[in-house]
């Protein structure tokens, strides 16, 4: 028998959906949260093991602590802005639990193993990247100098073994749906612009995209891009349809869904006799076959990463893909009937009060379904990291997230302060939600949709008690903002 193992999505700031699930880990305008897929691949191929996902399920580090007392190993993913608090919850479970071992995996150890393990005595390794079989092997008695991809202490020394292998079998790993029906509550899970409740999963891995900023391609991923074979994502899906007939929506969550046309077009004739309705991730550059393709065989919504309005930015961060290409795309999805979740960023460089007003502008002309606004994070790591301290835009008293774990600017331009750019965001919004036009679509949505009836009230609730505590935060900006806007 292996290790007696827990797989730890760790509770942190109420609310928060970070480290195993979420590229952007914070606690959001309204709670939201992702699944902890990444955890649930190597949990599925362990017998005995567990995947507790704290945040969604409201468990707390004490019950946390508790819980672990029933393990001999714990492999807890960790975020950059969680790391703190995750550090002391793995002193606290060593405490109550002393022959306990405890693995750090995630983006934060990933770049930095040294400094990670040297903050805390109570991690026994970390893994790089991909941790599937490394933390697999060592609960089945692999002795760590023979794992690959893995750093640990030796004698006081840090020992980093040679580099994993990026898994290219994806067919070969267990079906994450598996281990949510054995571990874990769907209707826990809630993001506001998916029917709920929803399921999400992969069916590819990896980026080819060179976007600066984007965490996990650079860190825990890779770029290269791999596939599930589409029989094998078909399987799953009618699986989890016996397995959760009140599902109202799966989500692909990969990073870059349809980027291979003919991969895409062959997996919704795969997907369409299911009858699902599913919503996935897309780049602008998809063409409208594709669209068309997708809209047939089920597909709801997509999240769109339109990033800024300004070209200037586009390139500076590698997106791949121009205004224009963005407008035609969204033309196309709404000509389909296609609903998407624009995302939006603050603060990529090149970033000024003109790029930030043309951005507003852009995205009302967009007028998509629901927006994101986030404030631009520079993640250890990543290209964005590296321009940002080389250039000396980062601010190094300033943290990435406040108390509560929502997020704050830590990156400053000449004649943009990073306060501004806080300011920005509360304005972004206000200008894209308080529209005419908007408004009557969250009101007629609402008025006609019994199961979004309650949802959308508690959801304009909670971002309202937000947006008055960010009125209070970028108080002494007020004029600022009204600048940005007036500019």
């Amino acid at each position: 028998m292996p290790l007696r193992t827990l797989f730890l999505n760790p509770p942190s700031f109420e609310n928060f959906d970070g480290g195993a699930g979420s590229r952007w880990p914070a606690t959001r305008e309204v709670e939201s949260y992702w699944y902890p897929v990444w955890l649930a691949y190597p949990a599925g191929m362990l017998e005995g093991s567990r995947l507790l996902d704290a945040p969604p399920h409201h468990v707390s580090p004490q019950e946390t602590i508790r819980v672990a007392r029933d393990y001999e190993f714990l492999v807890l993913f960790t975020s950059t802005p969680g790391f703190p608090g995750d550090i002391r919850l793995a002193h606290a479970i060593k405490d109550a639990n002393p022959r306990i071992k405890i693995a750090f995996v995630g983006p934060p150890v990933t770049v930095l193993p040294d400094k990670s393990l040297r903050e805390c005595s109570a991690i026994d390794f970390v893994c790089r990247r991909e941790f599937d079989y490394a933390v697999v092997d060592y609960a089945n008695g692999k002795p760590l100098e023979e794992i690959v991809g893995v750093s640990y202490l030796k004698d006081g020394k840090i020992v980093h073994n040679a580099d994993a292998p990026q898994i290219q079998d994806l067919d070969g790993l267990p079906h994450v749906t598996d281990v949510y029906k054995r571990d874990l509550d769907v209707t826990r899970y809630d993001v506001p612009f998916l029917l709920h409740p929803y399921v999400s999963l992969y069916t590819t891995r990896g980026c080819p995209a060179q976007c600066t900023f984007c965490l996990w391609p650079q860190t825990l991923s890779g770029h290269p891009w791999r596939k599930r074979s589409t029989d094998d994502v078909a399987r799953e899906m009618a699986k989890a349809q016996e397995y959760w007939p009140s599902v109202r929506e799966y989500f692909f969550d990969d990073d870059t869904f349809n980027i291979q046309k003919a991969r895409t077009i062959e997996l919704c004739g795969k997907l369409k006799p299911l009858k699902l309705t599913w919503s996935c991730t897309s780049r602008v550059t998809t063409d409208f076959e594709t669209l068309k393709a997708m809209k047939k065989a089920g597909c709801r919504l997509l999240i769109v990463g339109y990033e800024s309005g300004d070209p200037q930015i586009l390139k500076n961060i590698k997106k791949g893909a121009t205004v224009e290409r963005a407008s035609q795309f969204t033309k196309d999805c709404h000509t389909l009937g296609l609903l998407i979740h624009g995302d939006f960023i603050i603060g990529l460089p090149g970033e000024s009060h003109k790029t930030i007003n043309n951005t507003i502008a852009f995205a009302k002309e967009l007028d998509v379904q629901t927006i994101q606004v986030s404030v631009a994070h520079a993640y250890p790591g990543t290209e964005l990291y590296d321009y940002v301290v080389k250039n000396g835009f980062l601010v190094s008293t300033a943290k990435m997230v406040d108390d509560g774990g929502h997020q704050l600017a830590h990156i400053e331009y000449p004649g943009l302060p990073a306060d501004e750019m806080l300011a920005a965001v509360h304005l972004f919004y206000d200008e894209y939600y308080f529209r005419p036009k908007t408004l009557f679509r969250i009101l007629k949505k609402a008025a006609f949709d019994r199961h979004e009836r309650k949802r959308l009230y508690k959801e304009a609730k909670s971002f309202l008690k937000l947006r008055a505590a960010r009125n209070k935060l970028v108080k002494k900006h007020t004029r600022t903002a009204t600048e940005i806007r007036d500019r």
